[in-house]
């Protein structure tokens, strides 16, 4: 189907949301593209993306080589996703250290209701199915009680990391940013990204260019990663869509433990600017919270949450018609 400048806009603003996401540990930019109607899309363009575009271009000239690897989607997205980053990642790390139970509650509501989203659509249940769902439950929910390392910032660990998050990061229930915490690469990104901004806006190009080496290699391992994974995501959902739908849903269960909203610390790190924030922490009953545990206002966070899942699969909906 053809699309348009709104339909490209839209797009963008799924990126949005998308970026958005990917910044917060726990939570998965994946899961904003399959509730928003574009997981299927993206996994398959990003299959189509390879060397190949070059001899087309040369043969058929750009026009088609773009369309042939639905270029404008790919620019679209990774647009809204760019600007999201650079925009939210220093609001969203500091509302999580200022007002935790708010957010972790807003996102809390947002998993569960992904969770009815992406299970829905499994057509029959089977014991393949059953059994990839309880794998992915186990292997999430693992992954939010696994421990951090230090915080390594080596260029080769950079690539490493970013060939791994790129991986948790399409996929729903499994955070990149997470991911990038047990790697102990999270604060170096976060505080690369945050440099880069503060470069741009100070005209120091000496801190422009530190950052752009770093998060250059990091983003070509990230390219690579995408790449080789999303073959592997389009042969699951061609040939084992079921199973895969399972997987998915039990990795978006397992992940309720990380963004559960009341947590006792149980060790902590310094950031990339010195501030002692949780590293270590336990999921516990909102009666056991020591101080505020603002119950009334995370209801109704986790609802507003919760309701902005349908919101946003009904606008996925009615623009992929």
């Amino acid at each position: 189907m053809r699309k348009f400048f709104p339909d490209y806009f839209l797009i963008a603003l799924k990126g949005l949301a998308m970026g958005a996401a990917d910044v917060v540990p726990g939570v998965s930019g994946g899961t904003i593209a399959f509730i928003s109607g574009i997981y299927q899309e993206l996994i398959d363009t990003i299959n189509k993306v390879d060397f190949t575009f070059f001899p087309s271009w040369k043969k058929n000239g750009f026009k088609i080589a773009w369309q042939q690897i639905n270029g404008s989607f790919l620019l679209a997205l990774l647009s809204g996703i760019f600007i999201s980053i650079l925009t939210f990642s220093k609001i969203i790390t500091h509302l999580l250290v200022t007002q935790p139970i708010m957010v972790w509650s807003f996102f809390f509501g947002l998993v569960i209701a992904s969770i009815f989203f992406v299970g829905k659509q499994i057509d029959k249940f089977s014991i393949g199915s059953i059994s990839f769902f309880l794998l992915g439950t186990a292997l999430s929910y693992y992954i939010t009680i696994a421990e951090p390392v230090a915080s390594p910032d080596s260029y080769f660990y950079l690539f490493l990391s970013g060939f791994i998050a790129i991986i948790a990061m399409i996929l729903p229930g499994i955070s990149g940013a997470f991911i990038l915490l047990l790697m102990g690469s999270y604060a170096v990104v976060i505080g690369t990204i945050n440099h880069f901004r503060e470069g741009i806006l100070s005209l120091n190009f000496q801190v422009i260019f530190q950052a752009i080496l770093k998060l250059g290699t990091f983003a070509i391992g990230a390219i690579l990663g995408l790449k080789l994974f999303s073959k592997v995501l389009h042969w699951m959902f061609d040939n084992h869509r079921n199973s895969t739908l399972a997987l998915l849903t039990g990795f978006m269960l397992g992940s309720l433990n990380k963004v559960w909203p009341w947590k006792k610390v149980i060790s902590t790190r310094l950031d990339s600017h010195g501030v002692e924030v949780p590293f270590m922490e336990k999921s516990i009953l909102p009666n056991a919270f020591d101080g505020d545990n603002q119950l009334f206002v995370a209801i109704l966070l986790m609802i507003a949450g919760f309701l902005t899942i349908f919101i946003v699969e009904k606008i996925g909906a009615k623009f992929s018609k």
